[in-house]
């Protein structure tokens, strides 16, 4: 492994406190946490961009879905989310 670098970035100051706190409550200083969130950060990136690929892959061999069945797949995750809300709303 190569030595770390060291960089700079603004930050607001309210957002330097909130670090601080977090790292003191886990006996950690801040360029750990800064470093973990840095990796959970690149982590997500690389999940976006190996997602976005495979659906380029998908449309290329011609695997698509049409527009009327994306419409129903959301008005369905819509009417399940609704439902248990009114659910609760019947047993007040």
């Amino acid at each position: 492994m190569s030595s770390p670098r060291i960089i700079s970035f603004r930050i607001a100051p309210d957002k330097v406190a909130e670090l601080d706190a977090i790292a003191k409550a886990m006996d950690r200083d801040r360029s750990y946490l800064l470093n973990e969130a840095v990796e959970s950060y690149l982590n997500e990136q690389r999940r976006i961009v190996a997602m976005v690929e495979a659906g380029l892959e998908a449309s290329r061999k011609g695997e698509l879905i049409d527009d009327e069945d994306v419409g129903m797949m959301i008005e369905s995750w819509i009417r399940e989310k609704a439902a248990p809300a009114k659910v609760e709303r019947e047993k007040v």
